[in-house]
């Protein structure tokens, strides 16, 4: 009754505050539109972009689906990897590990592969992204196929996962389950992250009853250690286009308590889409549109060591997927502070032909470890890199550190049940400190 009464609190505010202002934006000024280049940033003191893997005529053509880890001092990095194509059955997940922060990375190696039998129904392999548990890595692997091929087969989509305790030996793959025992039907787009609680938030894209090719957000959870079992499909309501949601490919980062989901619109406003949680992630407002240009692609968002918000994309009023830029938000609700990662002037031409090859640098996922922010993605489809930004030229100074804990050094905001900051002459129930008030 409780999470019945609180489902139905965040849809009435979500009815009446979404046309007014979304819950993020991004302040006037930050972004130089005319400047298709570099959208009139610069880069941070320090940035440097490393090369994890450079095709040749003798390897792979294609890399996409970049997702970088840490564990146990090593860095691991996947990402999908074809002849020539993207999404086709010769595709297979990619890993290359370094030991030396980054300096290094060691020749690719399979991750993943097919069975026979899913070779013969033409399916293939994609990049799910990682998971770090206090004592494994996970390996979360898209076993899917194209729509003529579902369809043609009989064969559903699923997430699989393989899990190491040293980084040299896996378990089989295996199917993710969800609450009821049976496999996660869907793909992961962005790699889930655990919570302060422990809980562990994602989101995949589910079929619909009447259509098994169908690509439905939908935010996941689960309070299962090893991020293996017990998936529960959130209360979010998505906008139906047949075929996929309006809301795509979804990341986040915290704001006090809440939960900030940002995602790619297939509406082509060219500007990214916002929903919030207040309740750990098993609901969500309606997403909204921000004023955050996108190049309807994926973006990375997340919370830096201080807690500042990033937004790491293309935020551009187009499909082109160049500059790529790091926003910044101190309290998780404007981003008024940008800076340059890669630039148009720095795109090389592609080498090598091959379908769905768009050029720019692509689909960027992010972690922060040992004091800087890594940014991994892949340039024209081509080459897997990443660029690093060290976390004490983009701080914010949002919080300070007594006796090794982080404190904010300013008052925690206050905001609604849609998850927007509001003042002190707001009238209802408020969210302060993670706590919910009635203000008369």
């Amino acid at each position: 009754m409780r999470k019945l009464l609180a489902s139905a609190l965040m849809l009435m505010s979500v009815c009446t505050t979404a046309t007014a202002q979304a819950p993020i934006s991004l302040a006037d000024g930050v972004l130089d539109m005319t400047d298709k280049s570099a959208l009139g940033l610069t880069k941070a003191p320090g940035t440097e972009t490393i090369t994890v893997f450079q095709p040749t005529e003798t390897t792979d053509h294609y890399s996409n689906g970049v997702v970088l880890a840490a564990f146990k001092g090593t860095l691991y990095c996947m990402w999908q990897s074809d002849p020539q194509n993207e999404d086709y059955p010769e595709t297979w997940v990619a890993m290359s590990k370094s030991t030396d922060n980054g300096a290094t990375w060691s020749a690719p190696e399979v991750l993943d592969s097919l069975t026979a039998e899913q070779n013969e129904k033409e399916m293939y392999v994609s990049s799910g992204g990682w998971l770090v548990t206090e004592d494994s890595l996970i390996a979360y692997l898209n076993v899917q196929a194209s729509e003529s091929n579902l369809k043609k087969y009989g064969t559903r989509r699923y997430v699989a996962y393989r899990a190491t305790a040293d980084g040299e030996l896996w378990t089989e793959s295996r199917p993710v389950l969800m609450e009821d025992g049976e496999p996660l039907y869907g793909i992961f787009e962005q790699d889930p992250r655990i919570l302060p609680n422990g809980r562990i938030i994602g989101a995949a894209h589910f079929p619909t009853a009447s259509n098994i090719a169908a690509k439905m957000l939908m935010p996941i959870y689960t309070d299962d250690a090893t991020g293996t079992r017990g998936w529960k499909k959130a209360d979010f309501k998505y906008t139906d286009k047949k075929s996929n949601s309006r809301e795509m490919e979804p990341s986040w980062y915290m704001r006090g308590d809440s939960i900030v989901m940002v995602m790619r619109d297939q509406n082509s406003t060219y500007r990214k889409l916002v929903s919030v949680s207040l309740d750990n992630g098993e609901t969500w407002s309606k997403a909204v549109e921000t004023n955050i240009p996108d190049s309807r692609a994926k973006q990375s968002a997340g919370n830096l060591t201080d807690g500042t918000a990033f937004l790491a994309s293309n935020p551009t009023d187009s499909k082109n997927r160049w500059p790529m830029a790091l926003l910044l938000s101190d309290d998780g609700e404007t981003f008024n502070k940008g800076w340059l990662l890669r630039s148009m002037d720095e795109l090389p031409e592609r080498k090598w032909t091959g379908k769905a090859k768009t050029l720019g640098f692509s689909y960027p996922k992010s972690i922060v470890y040992n004091n800087a922010l890594w940014v991994a993605y892949s340039q024209n489809k081509e080459e897997v890199l990443i660029t690093k930004v060290p976390l004490s030229s983009v701080s914010t100074g949002l919080t300070k550190v007594v006796n090794g804990e982080s404190h904010f050094m300013k008052d925690q905001p206050a905001y609604n049940l849609a998850g927007q900051r509001v003042d002190d002459s707001y009238k209802g129930i408020v969210i302060l400190n993670g706590k919910k008030f009635i203000r008369r």
